[in-house]
C-alpha cells in the first residue's frame, strides 16, 4: 500500500494516488476508495485493477487537510492503508479510519 503526493501550490491543491497493493487486496475482484472527500460512499470512487493484482485511484484534494479514508474490497470488507500517514479512531465503529494529510 502506498500514498504518492504531488502538489500544486498554485492551485492549493494536491494529487494523491491510493494504491492498494495485490498482497494488501488479497484475490479481490474489486475495490473502492470511500472516505472524507467523497462523503463514505462505498461506490462512487471504484480503484483501477492492474494486471499485478493491486488496485490504484487519483484524487485532487484540497491542501492544508486531513482526509479519512478506508479501502472496500468486494463490497463486503474494509482495509485500512499500511501506509496511511496516522490512524485515528472512527466514530461508527471499534476500528481506526486511515489518514492521508495534504
Amino acid at each position: 500500500m502506498a500514498l504518492y503526493k504531488t502538489y500544486s501550490e498554485k492551485q492549493k491543491t494536491c494529487k494523491v494516488k491510493f494504491e492498494l497493493s495485490a498482497e494488501a487486496a488479497q484475490g479481490a475482484e474489486k475495490v473502492w476508495l470511500a472516505g472524507d472527500f467523497n462523503s463514505w460512499s462505498s461506490v462512487d470512487t471504484p480503484m483501477k485493477k492492474l494486471k499485478n493484482g493491486s488496485f490504484n485511484v487519483t484524487l485532487t484534494l484540497e491542501t492544508g487537510r486531513e482526509y479519512q479514508f478506508r479501502y472496500l474490497l468486494d463490497g463486503k470488507r474494509w482495509e485500512n492503508d499500511w501506509a496511511a500517514d496516522k490512524y485515528i479512531p472512527a466514530p461508527f465503529s471499534n476500528t481506526d479510519n486511515s489518514v492521508v494529510i495534504v
